[in-house]
C-alpha cells in the first residue's frame, strides 16, 4: 500500500489546483491559529477553497484553536473531512471534539525526544491518527526542520501495534521523503514549506516530486 501525502498550508486556488495536479491524497488548510503560521486562512476563505476541492481528496482542518466547541463550530463551517488539532490542547479536549465533530480527529504531537513515544501513545487513545511534527517556541509546525526520526520510528512501531495510524511531519521535502519513508515507516507523510517557493506559494514541480516519491517508495 502506498504511502499516502498531505500537502498542508494551502491558501488560495493556484496551490489547491497544484496540489490537486500533483496528486496529493489530502490538503490542508490551516485556520484558527494561536502561533506563528504564514498560511493562516480565515474561515470564508478556507471555506471557498473546501468548497472547490474536488472527491476523493481529503480536506483537512488544521488548527491551533483550544476549545472544544470552537474546533467543532470551524470545522463546520469550513466543510472539512478531518480536523488535525495542532494546538496545545488537553486530552480532556480531544475527547470532546472527537465525542462532538462528524469528522475523523488527528492528533499532533510534537517530537522532542523519546519521552515523545509515551505522549504519542496517550494520544492515540482519543484520535484516529496521530500526526508527528517539530516545533520551536513560536511555531506549532511549518518549522522547515526535521526532528528525530528513530524516536518518530519508535512510535510507528508502538502504535501499529495497535492499529493507530501515524502521519509523519517536519522538514519533509521531495529530496529527503524517500529516506523518511524508509526510516520511519509511516502511514502518511505531511509537508507545508518543503513544497513552496520563497513568496510561500506552492511549487508545482516540488509537490509533483514529493507526492510521486512518497507514493513509489517502498516500505
Amino acid at each position: 500500500m502506498p504511502v499516502r501525502a498531505k500537502l498542508c498550508g494551502i491558501r488560495s486556488e493556484s496551490d489547491l489546483r497544484i496540489a490537486v495536479a500533483a496528486g496529493a491524497d489530502a490538503v490542508g488548510f490551516i485556520s484558527g491559529i494561536t502561533h506563528v503560521s504564514e498560511d493562516a486562512l480565515d474561515a470564508a476563505r478556507a471555506a471557498w477553497l473546501a468548497g472547490h476541492t474536488p472527491p476523493f481528496v481529503t480536506r483537512i482542518l488544521v488548527t491551533h484553536l483550544e476549545s472544544a466547541a470552537a474546533i467543532v463550530d470551524l470545522a463546520e463551517r469550513i466543510g472539512v473531512d478531518a480536523i488535525q488539532i495542532h494546538g496545545l490542547v488537553t486530552d480532556e479536549t480531544v475527547r470532546q471534539v472527537r465525542s462532538a465533530a462528524r469528522q475523523r480527529i488527528i492528533r499532533a504531537v510534537h517530537v522532542t525526544g523519546p519521552e515523545s513515544v509515551d505522549a504519542a501513545r496517550a494520544a492515540a487513545a482519543d484520535c484516529d491518527a496521530v500526526l508527528l511534527d517539530s516545533r520551536t517556541d513560536d511555531r506549532l509546525g511549518g518549522t522547515g526542520r526535521t526532528h528525530d526520526w528513530s524516536v518518530s520510528a519508535a512510535i510507528v512501531d508502538e502504535l501499529h501495534q495497535r492499529g493507530h495510524p501515524v502521519v509523519l511531519a517536519g522538514g519533509l521535502n521531495a529530496a529527503n521523503v524517500a529516506d523518511a519513508i524508509r526510516t520511519v515507516r509511516p502511514f502518511a507523510v505531511d509537508v507545508n514549506s518543503g513544497v513552496e517557493h520563497l513568496s510561500g506559494d506552492k511549487s508545482a514541480d516540488a509537490c509533483t516530486a514529493f507526492v510521486t516519491a512518497a507514493h513509489t517508495t517502498s516500505l
